[in-house]
């Protein structure tokens, strides 16, 4: 975070990898895809943000510091 409270976009989030899957949440009706994370143990699913493009994919992988191509599409 810089001084006036906005976040960086080059800086890398931390993320537990043991308890969390990195996840893609497609629709199969109207193609809305969500990237969040899976808890490996509950199932549970917690939304990060709307993709609407490959560009906003590989933002966020990057921010997270994951290979698109790891995250698991989710329908």
């Amino acid at each position: 975070m810089n001084l006036f409270g906005k976040k960086n976009k080059n800086t890398t989030i931390d993320w537990d990898r043991a308890n969390l899957q990195p996840v893609l949440r497609c629709s199969i009706c109207n193609g809305e895809q969500v990237f969040g994370f899976r808890d490996k143990r509950t199932g549970d699913f917690s939304e990060l943000a709307l993709i609407r493009t490959k560009a906003e994919l590989y933002e966020f992988a990057g921010r997270y510091g994951i290979k698109p191509e790891d995250i698991s599409k989710v329908y």
